[in-house]
Parts: structure tokens; C-alpha cells; sequence
């Protein structure tokens, strides 16, 4: 039997249709999985976005409540007549760990910045170098065993001008040529971490160096003697040695220094004149740590932190970016 011509034609007809149909289906489900991929993006953005949101907002009551311990410290200092900070104080001795209600925890950690040396106490307001501080700074490289770095290069990264301070100095015309090139900061240092910055500076001198050194928005804050770290206490003076610093340390761990008077009569420091100028027994500075823990993720956040000496407190420096601070034996305290 043949095929009439009208139903061959109507049957092309028909498969081109069905392809048709077949080809609008594929565009649907395509277009149908790219917007629901786009969704699941969106989703997964925003719950993320809404995580670090918590965190932060947890992380801002940790430092609140660090500034708590620190205004009752004060309190009981004012209370026993004696404004001294020391390392065996609370604050100092331990973190705290305090839990969750959703199986998260929060590690909090104040740490002492008295007891550094502040680096933009090498430069005065009126951009004079500070001969005291520069020879304290000199002294500290060379108890740390830095000679890749000069306190020179420092002085320069700080002073107004573009003139390098010495032959082992550096100013633009040294950063200019890195790549990519970048110029002096010609101000106060505004975190530590700028030092990875300096003319010379590798990331060892930079961790060796870190922890006895600050970036305090203000100048003549000076030295708690009772936590300076024993290669401060050795940049004290050009003739104290390492034994005595130990022994120094050993006698503040027995009993702290209640004024400068009592440190300066120490043994190890006689016949070597030195004075109380930039000395003291009290932290105005401190950072304060937190690492916050939750839902798979974690939050970090390190508050620099100025106790007036009217017990009030104000934080006038956050950084999200710092991890793995949290050094200390945690101290576990209920929510009650």
C-alpha cells in the first residue's frame, strides 16, 4: 500500500513538533538548574554572611566582658590602695573558656602590652628621635639576635621626612624598588604588623620580635617593669646580662615590683645608674583576644584596649585578621 503524499508530510510535520518540544524542554531544564544553582550560591552567601555577623557579635561581647575583668581589677587595686599590675593577677594567668548555648564555645585571653617596648615612642609628636627609646630598641635587637634589621630603618618607617636617618636606615627610594613597590609610611606605626614592612625584616625576625614590642597610639605610656619580657628587661641597660635578667625574674615571681623605687634598689642594677624616666608598675594598654567557636566555623577578633587612670576603658583598635592567639591555660567559667 502506498503513502499518500498528505499524511508523509503530515508526519514530518509531527516529528518536527516533537523535536521542537524536546528542545524547549532542554532549554527549560537548563535554565530551570542554572537558577536554582544561582540559588543555592545565594543561599550558601548569605547563611555564611549571616555566621560571621554572629561571630563578630559574639566576639564583641567577649571583649566586653574582658573589659569587665579589667574595671574590676582596678576596682580592687583602688580598693587596696596599691595600682600595680602583674602577670599573677586573673587577667593575666589564664584564658577563659566560657560555652555556648548551640554547642559553641568562647575563648577569651587578655594580654599585657605595659610590658613591650611601644615603637612609636622611637619618634615624638614633633618628629624628634627619642635617644632613650633608640638605644632600648638597639639594645633589644641585640638581645634577640636581629641583625637583619636596624633600629635606624625603624626611625625611618616612623619620621615625617623622606631623609633615611643613616646609612642603615631606608625610606622610599629602598621600598620603591620591592615589587610591588610601596613607599615609608612616614607615621606611627599603627599595628606591629607592619613591621613585616621593613628594610630587611624576614618572617623569623618578625615572630622573634613580635612579642616584646607594641604599636600604642600615644607616646611616654613607658615600661611596666612588673611584665616586661626578660629581652626588655635586658634593654634596659647596655651592661645587664642574661643571668641577670634571670635572676630579676626570678625575684618579680616571688614578689612583684609595688613601685620603681623597690626595682631600682635591685643588686643587679648597682653602679649602673640607671633611672626611673619612661619606668612604672601599671599597664594603661592591653589586647584583648578572642576566638569563638560554632556551627563548624570560627570567629576571631584582637581588641587593643585603654584602661584610663580613672579605671575607664575604651577600645581604639579591632583586627579581624589575627589567628591562632589564644596561648594560655584555659580557665573554664559557667554561664552563671
Amino acid at each position: 500500500m502506498t503513502v499518500s503524499r498528505v499524511t508523509i508530510r503530515f508526519r514530518r510535520q509531527r516529528g518536527v513538533a516533537l523535536i521542537m518540544v524536546l528542545l524547549a524542554m532542554a532549554l527549560v531544564v537548563m535554565l530551570a538548574t542554572g537558577m536554582t544553582q544561582q540559588q543555592s550560591v545565594r543561599i550558601f552567601r548569605a547563611g555564611h554572611y549571616l555566621a560571621q555577623q554572629q561571630g563578630q557579635s559574639i566576639a564583641l561581647g567577649a571583649e566586653a566582658f574582658a573589659r569587665q575583668i579589667l574595671y574590676r581589677d582596678f576596682e580592687q587595686d583602688k580598693e587596696d590602695n596599691l595600682m600595680v599590675d602583674s602577670l599573677d593577677e586573673f587577667w593575666a594567668a589564664n584564658s577563659a573558656v566560657l560555652p555556648l548555648d548551640d554547642n559553641g564555645v568562647v575563648e577569651i585571653q587578655i594580654d599585657d602590652l605595659g610590658g613591650r617596648i611601644n615603637l612609636n615612642d622611637l619618634v615624638s609628636a614633633n618628629g624628634q628621635v627619642n635617644p632613650l627609646v633608640r638605644d632600648q630598641v638597639a639594645r633589644l635587637l641585640v638581645a634577640l639576635d636581629i641583625s637583619e634589621i636596624s633600629v635606624d630603618a625603624l626611625i625611618d618607617w616612623i619620621d615625617p621626612n623622606d631623609q633615611t636617618v643613616s646609612a642603615y636606615g631606608a625610606e622610599d627610594g629602598q621600598y620603591l624598588m620591592a615589587d610591588p613597590g610601596f613607599r615609608a609610611a612616614n607615621q606611627p606605626f599603627v599595628s606591629v604588623t607592619e613591621l613585616r614592612l621593613i628594610e630587611g625584616m624576614t618572617e623569623e625576625v618578625y615572630r622573634r620580635l613580635k612579642p616584646h614590642v607594641a604599636a600604642l597610639p600615644v607616646n611616654g605610656v613607658g615600661i611596666n617593669v612588673n611584665t616586661a619580657t626578660m629581652p626588655v628587661l635586658r634593654s634596659l641597660h647596655e651592661e645587664l646580662t642574661q643571668a641577670q635578667a634571670e635572676s630579676i625574674l626570678e625575684k618579680r615571681q616571688e614578689e612583684r615590683f609595688e613601685n620603681i623605687q623597690d626595682f631600682l634598689a635591685l643588686p643587679e642594677f648597682s653602679g649602673l645608674g640607671l633611672k626611673s624616666s619612661g619606668l612604672g608598675v601599671q599597664t594603661r594598654f592591653f589586647e584583648v583576644v578572642s576566638r569563638i567557636t560554632y556551627d563548624d566555623r570560627v570567629a576571631n577578633l584582637v581588641s587593643t584596649v585603654f584602661r584610663s587612670p580613672e579605671g575607664e576603658l575604651y577600645t581604639v583598635h579591632r583586627d579581624t585578621g589575627q589567628k591562632n592567639r589564644i596561648t594560655k591555660e584555659p580557665f573554664t567559667a559557667s554561664e552563671g
